[in-house]
């Protein structure tokens, strides 16, 4: 067990030499912010934060990375509480007309940006409409499409000054809808909302989310960015509740690779975790019971089809043949393992007010299934001798290899199908999955609030962030029916039926549900769980090594805190 200790000390040296050479950081004081002492950042919180974030600009943004870490630098119109209910942020408070159709946000006299300006109401007008203007090209520009004129400005057809949003005075922002959306608090809180500091994108249009150029308006303000490595925020002391703050700094950590974060958690050089190894599971459920959280989370894995391939796109067949050989239970029992559930749909369960839709196989037996997706494989025009070719692009990291292999495996062995993987970096995929350059892609979608519409918006054809491009005019009207009834139940009732309607189509496959997954150092104090896996950093505090209570490891040591 020694010798496994000084192994990982010594390849987490490793790690931590490489930080320090080969790299440039985009390091700059931050504009505006009070300077910071390099002693004062005794508080700085070490967080695990996955594969390097995409991009800081909060309109453009579309990693769950990159939303962390924005979470932390601005605010809002509203914000999430710990149970991830919506709850009041740069709006202190706001109401609803009795139609549902208007909604007023009253803000906070107190909010400041970084340099001091005060947060205005035309700030957040000049975001939501930055978010909706086609020159910016946001992935999630339909999110607000429920806003009044959104689409038609997000084709093309009216300016961006036309967005139902309006400042009738610097602390009032008025929203027009163009059909009742209960969840338009929650949306609020998502990071594509956020306001914009507009001296700064004026000034700045290229450059305005680089460390030295940002000014925000959250509790942390970006202080260096070193890709591969780290981005590191410090306190923004002019953050309007900056008085309940109690961290320094957060260094947000960017590891791909799941081992290697977890080896620098064990070496004490992280605080929390992104994520827990798999084949680590065992050790950790037995030696690290204390500092392992694991919550269910609305968040669906899944295998999307690019269906501009036409051998992909015309028969159906083929899509339910390759999903109906999956044996998601043995491949959450025997290769996740963290309680993840299988996913024989495509919105997770735990969503509010909503009954998760299956496939129509989800309960018949394994072996039923094969048969018949051999009897579909081979209607589609494919056999041994002719086998399907198809390629799998996947993010590099261990648990996206170990179940395209595992999958695949599957594919071979029911129906013949030859698979090409291909293990690609996380923003590399991105951009491939954008070019059309993928057959068969692996993705995943988190809700960006709690309500079924968030999953079901994703596959409306033309949405921006609808990766296999589906397409179904039943579909669509389904969502538009959904949106437009005022009654709950009967809204409920066309969201699943949409759902159904979208699962005979298959053009994704669902693999599993996700659950959340992070060690935490007894020192971290605040921690909280939710069905949103959002935690923000000005929640949490660091304690005294004197106030933290040890545990021995698995070697008879005391863990480093």
């Amino acid at each position: 067990m020694r010798r496994a200790r000084l192994s990982a000390l010594a390849a987490l040296f490793g790690v931590l030499l490489l930080d320090g050479c080969g790299r440039t950081p985009m390091q700059a004081p931050a504009q505006g912010a009070p300077a910071t002492p390099s002693s004062a950042l005794n508080h700085e919180l070490l967080r695990g934060n996955g594969a390097e974030p995409d991009s800081l600009d909060p309109q453009k943004a579309r990693t769950i990375s990159a939303q962390t870490i924005l979470r932390d630098l601005y605010e809002c119109l509203t914000s999430l509480d710990k149970d991830a209910s919506v709850a009041p942020g740069v709006a202190r408070e706001w109401n609803v007309t009795p139609d549902g159709l208007a909604y007023t946000f009253h803000l906070r006299p107190e909010a400041r940006w970084s340099n001091g300006d005060p947060v205005t109401a035309e700030d957040f007008v000049a975001s939501l409409r930055r978010l909706v203007d086609p020159a910016t090209a946001s992935q999630y520009a339909q999110v607000v499409d429920v806003i009044a004129n959104a689409t038609e400005i997000i084709g093309g057809k009216q300016p961006p000054q036309a967005l139902g949003v309006a400042a009738p005075d610097h602390s009032t922002v008025v929203i027009t809808l163009v059909h009742p959306a209960p969840y338009l608090p929650d949306l609020m809180a998502h990071p594509s909302t956020c306001p914009i500091h507009r001296p700064s994108l004026a000034a700045h249009p290229d450059s305005f989310s680089r460390p030295g150029v940002m000014i925000s308006n959250g509790a942390f303000v970006l202080k260096e960015w070193v890709p591969g490595s780290h981005v590191l925020a410090i306190r923004n002391a002019r953050y309007w509740n900056d008085a309940s703050t109690r961290l320094d700094a957060v260094r947000y950590l960017h590891l791909a690779d799941e081992n290697a974060e977890f080896l620098r958690y064990r070496a004490g050089s992280l605080h929390v975790t992104a994520v827990i190894p798999r084949n680590q599971i065992d050790f950790v459920k037995s030696s690290l019971s204390e500092e392992l959280h694991v919550s269910p989370q609305l968040n669906t894995y899944y295998y999307g089809f690019n269906l501009d391939r036409a051998f992909l796109a015309q028969d159906a067949r083929v899509r339910v043949a390759l999903s109906m050989v999956i044996d998601r239970e043995r491949l959450t029992r025997s290769v996740l393992r963290m309680g993840e559930l299988p996913a024989y749909g495509w919105v997770p369960p735990r969503i509010f007010n909503y009954t998760s839709q299956s496939f129509e196989y989800r309960n018949m037996p394994l072996e039923e299934r094969i048969a018949r997706a051999r009897t579909l494989y081979a209607e589609a025009g494919y056999s041994p001798a002719r086998p399907l070719k198809i390629g799998l692009s996947y993010s590099t990291g261990d648990i996206h290899s170990k179940l395209a292999i595992a999958i695949a495996s599957m594919w071979k062995e029911a129906l013949g199908v030859d698979v090409h993987l291909d293990a690609i970096e996380h923003r590399a995929l991105l951009q491939q999955i954008d070019r059309r350059d993928v057959d068969l892609f692996v993705s995943g979608w988190i809700g960006d609030y709690n309500d079924a519409y968030t999953f079901l918006q994703y596959l409306r054809s033309g949405f921006a962030i609808n990766l296999p491009h589906y397409a179904n005019p039943a579909y669509d009207r389904l969502l538009d029916a959904a949106a437009a009834t005022p009654d709950a139940e009967q809204r409920r009732t066309l969201l699943e039926s949409a759902e159904r309607t979208m699962l005979k189509d298959h053009p994704l496959l669902p693999i599993f549900f996700y659950v959340n997954k992070h060690l935490v150092k007894p020192q971290v104090a605040g921690w909280y769980d939710n069905v949103m896996n959002i935690v923000y950093s000005k929640d949490l505090s660091l304690l005294p090594e004197s106030r933290v209570a040890r545990a021995p490891d698995s070697a008879g040591q005391p863990t480093v805190n």
